[in-house]
This record gives structure tokens, sequence and C-alpha cells, in this order.
């Protein structure tokens, strides 16, 4: 083990880094239902104004191998569903997508999910003078992740990560391919 240990901060909202704002949170709220209705699950979203106003909302299924026809009808939905709630000013793009291979890891279980597979993860916070850390998963211990960084266990605590994503590799590829 290093001398990183894990370093503790305030949790995000909701579950994880899956909707990081009030206004995302509120968004999953009115689209978690939605897309459990349609055996979907929601890998993410994201509200920025600054583009626009782009809604992001990741889906996938619970097996993986989301479609284009699933992104398509889970917009159709969830538009209307947030046409009904309406909790963002009335000119915003919603775009609809699958997570792709080198998915964000937005969940504690996504870590387990993608032990062996290579990722990069960034914390909010400088934590032994660097944010950004790369390597291979090595899973979860309660809320602490490990990860092979440098030659080295790195100990990182799921409320220090401000994104997390795997890394497209060959091996993470033929996996996918493979289901």
């Amino acid at each position: 083990m290093t001398g990183f240990g894990p370093i503790f901060f305030a949790l995000m909202h909701g579950e994880g880094m899956i909707a990081v704002s009030d206004l995302e949170q509120r968004i999953l709220e009115i689209a978690q239902p939605v897309t459990e209705s349609m055996g979907l699950e929601v890998v993410r979203v994201r509200f920025d104004g600054a583009t626009g106003g782009t809604l992001q909302i990741m889906i996938d299924r619970a097996d993986g191998g989301t479609t284009i026809d699933d992104c398509s009808a889970a917009g159709t939905a969830l538009s209307a569903a947030l046409g009904v709630d309406d909790p963002i000013d009335p000119h915003y793009v919603l775009e609809v997508s699958s997570p792709g291979i080198d998915r964000p890891l937005t969940r504690l279980t996504d870590f387990d999910a993608w032990r062996g597979f290579d990722a990069v993860l960034q914390t909010r916070e400088p934590i032994a003078g660097r944010r950004r850390f790369k390597g291979l998963l090595n899973g979860t211990c309660g809320d602490v992740i490990t990860l092979e960084c440098d030659g080295e266990v790195i100990e990182l605590a799921f409320s220090a990560l401000g994104s997390a994503r795997l890394v497209l590799t060959d091996a993470l590829i033929k996996a996918t391919n493979a289901d």
C-alpha cells in the first residue's frame, strides 16, 4: 500500500457521479422511472447551460448492448416526461446516448464490474500533489476504490472522485464485443 490512503470529502448528490448538481439530481428523479420502465438505466446526467443548454442523458441496458432504437425511444419518452415537469428553462437540447465502450464509471458498483480493466480517475481535489490517476482497476473495499497505478496500489475514496472512465484498450474492446 502507498501513503495515499483514502481521502474523504462530502458525498456528491444522488447516486455517486450520475448526477452532480441539484438540477441534474432533479432530472435524474424524473428520468429514472421512465428509463426503468423501458428496461434501461441512467448512467449519467449532465446539463451544460454554457453550450446553449445541452442536457445529456446516458442510458444503458443492464446487460449492455444499448441500441440506437433504445436511445431514440428513450429520447421520445424522456422529452415527454421532462416537458411535463419542466425543470429546465424552455430552450435546451436533449441528447440521449449510450455510454460507449470507454464508458464513464459513475457508481461504486461500476468499479467492481469493470475490475481488471484500465481506467482514468480524476479527483476533485489534489491528493499527494496529483488529481489524475490512470491504471488497472482492482475493485472496491467499502467506499474505497483500489487502482494499480505506476506500480503502486492506490486507494481513493469514491466521494473524492470528480470523474472516472474506462480507457479504450484492445482488452476492453474484446471483452465488450464478446457479449
